[in-house]
């Protein structure tokens, strides 16, 4: 009845919708295809660090051969040329496929990004749902300017950037599957959804957001909603269905078959999927110390804690999850397929601007519609299932070690005022860091944003470099004065800037490399020894996953580590501190977030005397 009323609006929304992501992708270019050369180029560039001289000159004989004319290389870079001619872009679909569609790792962990904000002064049930119906309302405002065309433009140098990823953001949820998943979208379908769904204490509610003329509910109304919705959740003893979605996909696709048999189970799961976002009501979070609290809070959003605590409170396929705790924690778990860091970061801004503001509407007197219950008929398969995900997920959780911090002794001012860039400047200090703890750089990536083209996504930059690496040798040796190792340093600093500029616009090597390996397999030919090459498998084991949140505010982004030996290591600058979060895995001895963290924290501040030694400083 109430899509009936509805659905003459959802065309017109719809219609603006497409019509307002047309034009704002006719306004950006479409991304390049960087030239075959410079690519191999700098490939040969990003390997000289990180190998010995003879293994170097192997791999260069084969990148040299690959790229001859006449040779494999000009071939699929024609090939990639005519894809990039009768595509929207001609890397996208591919990226999406090959690094979150076809992995079969678990989400939670290793894929899902979860961004941990401020606490909020909330400290019960009863702010928690006030807070909650805020929110809910400020994601509807920002989801109706996505649709009819007012979100205000982005510009990255001066340039507009592409707004495909909004409307997809919602109503959007990964669906498994035995070899691959695929995303499943909703919201530009002709009966585009109008609910949400709220889970608490591991029970599912289906719960509308739109009055039955079209209009959103006011704050009050969302409040009534979720009052009612706590007053039939609260029973604790109910079956964790949201852990499903935290197996390997293989496994967790073969439990979807057996789930979706019965038609009620069926119908609970396509509300999930549906949905336009889920919202998550946690208990509050154990606090051991103040100290710890922040890592805490970032590993609580970013997988729930554990069968004993939240984790069941997440659907970990669904694209945007809202998680708001009783203890005045809060943050966004999002699935990478569809959504990626900077939208996400503008989606994150609306919200926290809009929360300052009071309710602008007030509530019509109408009685609604009790939020529907989700039921699921769980026989001895499904019983099972969802028992084994309790082990696994419990055992992926405490194998990951998670150290957030908040450093404090300068910003993003001091490079600035020294003429540095501050994302190249902290990625110099990560590869020192790293090399003082174990003794050896590492192949480290850095994801930049595409978004400057119609249709992109993400680009790797690589690291070290030649000169990180020679700054990385000098710095610790006593009979180099300050002004050599101050030179050294600017020079990798500015290297690494020099590689981001390329890659923002469009001419980095990571995504181009993969796109030949990919043309190849297209055009059904074996894959080219140089993607053979052990030197090709050393320096794409990520032992340094890193990404800067594009935030304006106090929030922390948390995943896990690319490669069981690995780190993870996510910052966000601010004027005058950079809040940090270090991920490692337990089960690997070689290496541990806390250690990292404390060379990090050391690091800075030998790195902030070289550029202010403290005599200057205290002349000043």
């Amino acid at each position: 009845m109430i899509l009936r009323k509805v659905e003459p609006w959802l065309c017109s929304v719809v219609r603006s919708r497409v019509a307002a992501g047309r034009a704002m992708s006719s306004a950006v270019p479409p991304q390049p295809v960087p030239p075959l050369d410079q690519t191999l180029r700098e490939y040969l560039r990003a390997l000289e660090p990180l190998l010995p001289p003879d293994e170097f000159q192997h791999t260069q004989n084969k990148v040299l051969k690959f790229g001859q004319s006449g040779g494999l290389g000009p071939r699929l870079q024609d090939g990639l040329l005519r894809r990039a001619r009768t595509s929207n872009n001609w890397l996208s679909d591919w990226w999406v496929q090959h690094a979150y569609l076809e992995s079969r790792q678990p989400l939670p962990v290793h894929s899902n990004p979860a961004i941990s904000l401020p606490q909020r002064d909330h400290c019960d049930w009863r702010g928690q749902l006030l807070f909650a119906s805020k929110l809910i309302a400020a994601v509807l405002d920002f989801r109706a300017k996505v649709n009819t065309g007012q979100l205000p433009v982005e510009y990255m140098r001066g340039e507009p950037l592409c707004t495909q990823l909004f409307p997809l953001l919602f109503s959007s949820c990964r669906i498994p599957g035995p070899k691959h998943d695929y995303i499943s979208h909703h919201a530009l379908s002709r009966r585009s959804p109008t609910h949400i769904t709220v889970v608490r204490n591991y029970q599912f509610f289906q719960l509308e957001v739109y009055n039955s003329d079209g209009s959103r509910m006011t704050e009050s109304q969302i409040h009534g909603q979720l009052l009612r919705i706590r007053a039939t959740s609260w029973k604790t003893d109910k079956e964790p269905m949201g852990l499903l979605t935290s197996e390997h996909r293989r496994t967790w696709g073969q439990a979807y078959k057996r789930l979706l048999r019965d038609k009620v189970n069926k119908d609970s799961v396509r509300a999930i999927e549906q949905g336009l976002f889920t919202l998550c009501l946690d208990s509050p979070v154990m606090r051991i110390s103040d100290e710890k609290y922040a890592s805490r809070m970032a590993a609580q959003v970013l997988h729930g804690g554990g069968t004993f605590s939240n984790s069941g409170n997440r659907w970990f396929d669904k694209t945007l999850q809202f998680i708001v705790g009783e203890d005045g924690s809060w943050g966004l778990l999002y699935e990478q397929a569809t959504a990626e860091g900077p939208p996400i970061a503008t989606l994150l801004d609306h919200v926290l601007d809009y929360c300052q503001k009071p309710d602008p509407k007030r509530s019509p007197l109408v009685p609604l519609p009790m939020p529907r219950k989700l039921y699921f008929l769980i026989d001895k398969d499904i019983k099972r299932d969802i028992e084994h995900a309790k082990q696994n997920l419990d055992i992926l959780i405490n194998d990951l070690d998670v150290n957030v911090f908040n450093f404090r002794r300068f910003g993003k001012d001091l490079p600035k005022q020294h003429g540095l860039s501050p994302n190249a400047f902290i990625q110099v200090a990560l590869q020192l860091s790293y090399y003082r703890v174990h003794g050896e750089v590492c192949p480290a990536c850095d994801m930049v944003s595409l978004r400057m083209f119609r249709g992109g996504r993400t680009e790797f930059i690589r690291s070290p470099t030649r000169q990180t690496l020679d700054f990385i040798q000098a710095f610790d040796d006593p009979a180099l004065s300050r002004e050599a190792k101050l030179q050294l340093f600017r020079e990798a600093v500015d290297v690494y800037s020099g590689l981001t500029d390329r890659a923002l616009r469009g001419q980095g090597l990571d995504r181009h490399l993969l796109g030949l390996k990919l043309q190849a397999i297209e055009e059904g030919l074996s894959i080219p020894k140089v993607f053979m090459d052990t030197a090709y498998g050393l320096a794409t084991h990520w032992r340094l996953r890193t990404g800067q949140v594009p935030s304006n505010t106090d929030s922390v982004m948390c995943f896990g580590p690319l490669v069981p030996d690995g780190y993870a290591v996510c910052y966000n600058p601010q004027a005058d501190h950079v809040h940090f979060s270090v991920t490692a895995f337990n089960c690997c001895e070689e290496t541990d977030a806390e250690t990292l963290a404390r060379s990090l924290k050391h690091t800075l501040g030998q790195l902030q005397e070289l550029l202010q030694p403290p005599s200057a400083t205290a002349a000043a």
